[in-house]
């Protein structure tokens, strides 16, 4: 009898998949190290570009002194130190992280309602801050916290809409991505109906101005302290749990029944997706003020570096979203120096030329 040798010729239908799916890690892995660099560059180049051109060696020697005490004397003058360390520098962190949780945000939005026009307006969350903001600025709603009052009243005003959009949403025990999308347009409308009121019932010139410029988004007020190191632990704990979150995220993306299907409750899901989005969006708005265009931009750009996986796609977009908003900062503090331009202005710049050619496309798919 012969024994029968095993074959060791590979499974023409396996080997291609595993092939594919090896280079699009690869892929993935490479556009994140890039743009890990390309982060830290653009760090850099945001804390020495300004009005007052700093070297970047200045830079260097200013942040590593101050956390590192190398070197350990100070060979720079007291105002550059004052320009690097207390003022650049804090305003780089927080573009990183506001646009680091609208890129995430805007990416779990899409997911949420499967609409790839999404982005953290959808929620009326922003309207919402802009309100709160309003109130604070125009009639002095301090809420008792003093020199924190602007940001807190957004943050208040932020998640409110958040609470209204979810209350008007769930409808039997369940929250689909139809009513999410209604009530969060209604929601937002009305809101601005109310920020657009507030703006005319007050007769203070200048609080009008403040707000029209915070409306647009401003990264000013960032300095070191509690609301940037909110920021930063709501922003890093959003993107780690949408990563984790990324294949029931893909699952959910595709469909209800799908998601089903996988195991996965879409109401539940989604439920806890809005909670942590409504909070992640309304700690970044309430620091910098409405910015638009990063939530719905970035995650086009991410996808198509790494492809649909959230896994993979949710760093990306992270990165992408703060290397945008950094030099859309940098944008702002440069062109009219030295007057600074609402940075949102600079974001919709880039964005709208984005949202046409979207639209474009989807147009050529559907026909």
């Amino acid at each position: 009898m012969v024994a029968l040798e095993p074959t060791t010729d590979p499974d023409p239908q396996v080997l291609p998949r595993r092939d594919g799916a090896d280079h699009t890690r690869r892929r993935a892995r490479r556009w994140t190290l890039g743009l890990m660099l390309g982060l830290l560059v653009s760090m850099v180049a945001g804390t020495a570009l300004g009005a007052v051109y700093v070297p970047f060696t200045s830079v260097v020697e200013v942040i590593g002194h101050h956390l590192f005490l190398v070197p350990a004397e100070q060979t720079w003058s007291g105002p550059r130190d004052s320009i690097i360390w207390d003022v650049r520098l804090p305003r780089v962190l927080l573009a990183t992280l506001v646009g680091a949780g609208l890129a995430v945000t805007g990416m779990a939005l899409q997911a949420m309602v499967r609409n790839l026009l999404a982005d953290p307006y959808l929620l009326g969350v922003n309207s919402g801050a802009s309100t709160g903001a309003a109130a604070a600025i125009l009639f002095g709603v301090t809420l008792g916290i003093g020199e924190h009052a602007l940001s807190a009243s957004a943050f208040v005003g932020a998640m409110a809409a958040s609470v209204l959009v979810y209350a008007v949403a769930r409808s039997a025990g369940r929250v689909t991505s139809t009513r999410l999308l209604l009530a969060g347009v209604a929601v937002g409308y009305a809101l601005q109906a109310v920020t657009s009121f507030l703006i005319f019932a007050s007769d203070s010139a200048e609080g009008a101005r403040s707000v029209m410029f915070w409306l647009l988004g401003s990264l000013a007020l960032a300095e070191w302290g509690q609301p940037l190191t909110l920021a930063t632990v709501v922003v890093l704990l959003t993107v780690g749990v949408l990563t984790v979150l990324g294949r029931r995220l893909d699952a959910l993306a595709v469909g209800d029944e799908t998601a089903l299907a996988l195991g996965v409750s879409p109401e539940r899901l989604r439920t806890a997706l809005l909670v942590l989005v409504a909070l992640c969006v309304a700690v970044v708005v309430s620091a910098a003020g409405s910015i638009g265009f990063v939530g719905l931009v970035v995650p086009h750009l991410a996808r198509r570096a790494v492809g649909a996986a959230h896994v993979r796609a949710v760093p990306v977009a992270a990165l992408m979203g703060a290397i945008l908003l950094i030099w859309a900062d940098i944008g702002a503090r440069v062109l009219l120096a030295p007057q600074e331009i609402p940075i949102g202005i600079i974001t919709a710049v880039v964005g709208a030329p984005f949202l046409l050619i979207l639209v474009r496309r989807l147009q050529a798919t559907a026909a």
